[in-house]
């Protein structure tokens, strides 16, 4: 289901070009994530310390040569969060200033609030998987896009013997379900429609058309939103109207029960890509930690095909070091609608620079 687009025609019989148009709010967030990570990995390089104090001349082992002059800056440019001792006899090092360093009391607050939200996600994560459990490396590599602290291994994982265990598999290390869990078997596309109302089919008749915009309203519909530029024709329209009303198998139940090729399993796909997006922080991952998970969730081999073909629901960005993923449902313009608890802690560090939340109007909402 390629995109069919409207284009300005000069004249003469050229093929038309498939245009993949930008959405410029999502390409921005990836430009003004940068200070606030920089000014955030500095804070934690400097609570790991043994005396939550740096030496300067040790901040290049830690990040390396190019990226210290990066610290360096922030360190100097924000004398509200960074503050610089030492000096005669003493080396010269950073610690956090004391405002600072009442804030990120507020984060284990933060951490406490975040491990209930933490080990559900976890466990639906491996609840998505055709074998209930994935390599511990494939958990390794999006943990922070989860919120997991760096030691969730020793920290949290054994506190819950009952929910997950680690075993070894072909020499592999794989985190595996201990118990499968029913009421948490929904999905975040089903909790919006249920908190909008939409539980059955809504009775339309077949001459109601889809509108413009791709949305429909119905329990197997998912939300759209078109980029700027966007012109589908009619015949595209048509399409995605049957795609919205088709059903199709929870994105829960075991893939291997479904043949790939029925249209009904490759909208699957798509909810199940929904659904992984939804369990991350941002609602992002890069294209190279969802195709992490190809195995365990049988997607398919032409991934980055597949997230073209729905430019209403994801979008790609090639802005920073690697292509990222939206779910484009979960931003309005630059802001993270719903942000969790670990978000809005990090929001209040930032703000100490002087930076204003770009999700000030929604920093209330959490899930």
């Amino acid at each position: 289901m390629w995109v069919p687009v409207k284009h300005k025609s000069s004249g003469g019989r050229r093929p038309k070009r498939k245009v993949y148009h930008r959405v410029h709010e999502l390409d921005k967030v990836m430009d003004f994530q940068k200070k606030p990570a920089l000014i955030l990995q500095l804070k934690s390089i400097i609570q790991s310390q043994k005396h939550q104090s740096l030496l300067l001349r040790d901040l290049e082992k830690e990040v390396g040569f190019v990226q210290k002059w990066n610290f360096m800056a922030a360190i100097e440019k924000y004398p509200s969060i960074f503050y610089v001792g030492g000096g005669n006899r003493t080396p010269p090092f950073v610690t956090l200033a004391e405002k600072a360093k009442k804030v990120a009391r507020e984060e284990a607050e933060a951490k406490d609030l975040m491990e209930p939200i933490l080990v559900k996600n976890l466990r639906k994560l491996l609840m998505l998987s055709v074998d209930c459990r994935v390599p511990l490396e494939n958990i390794e590599f999006i943990e922070s896009e989860l919120g997991l602290p760096n030691d969730f291994k020793k920290s949290l994982l054994p506190k819950y013997p009952e929910i997950f265990s680690v075993k070894e598999v072909s020499g592999k290390l794989y985190l595996n379900l201990e118990n499968w869990d029913s009421s948490i078997a929904v999905t975040a596309r089903e909790e919006q429609l249920g908190g909008e109302g939409i539980s059955a089919p809504s009775g339309l008749g077949n001459k109601v058309r889809i509108s413009k915009d791709g949305n429909f309203l119905g329990p197997h519909a998912f939300r759209m939103s078109f980029p700027a530029g966007f012109r589908p024709n009619t015949s595209y329209l048509e399409q995605l109207e049957r795609w919205q009303k088709m059903d199709f198998p929870s994105p829960y139940l075991n893939a291997r029960r479904f043949d790939i090729a029925d249209p009904k399993a490759r909208k699957r796909v798509v909810a199940v890509l929904h659904e992984l997006l939804s369990l991350t922080m941002q609602k992002r991952m890069t294209s190279a930690q969802l195709d992490a998970f190809h195995s365990e969730y049988f997607l398919p081999s032409k991934l980055l095909l597949c997230l073209i073909k729905h430019p209403g629901i994801f979008y790609i960005t090639n802005k920073g070091a690697r292509s990222t993923v939206f779910l484009k449902e979960a931003y309005d313009g630059l802001n993270l609608i719903n942000k969790c608890p670990l978000l809005l802690f990090n929001d209040k560090f930032v703000a100490l620079s002087g930076r204003r939340e770009m999700n000030s109007c929604n920093a209330m909402h959490s899930p």
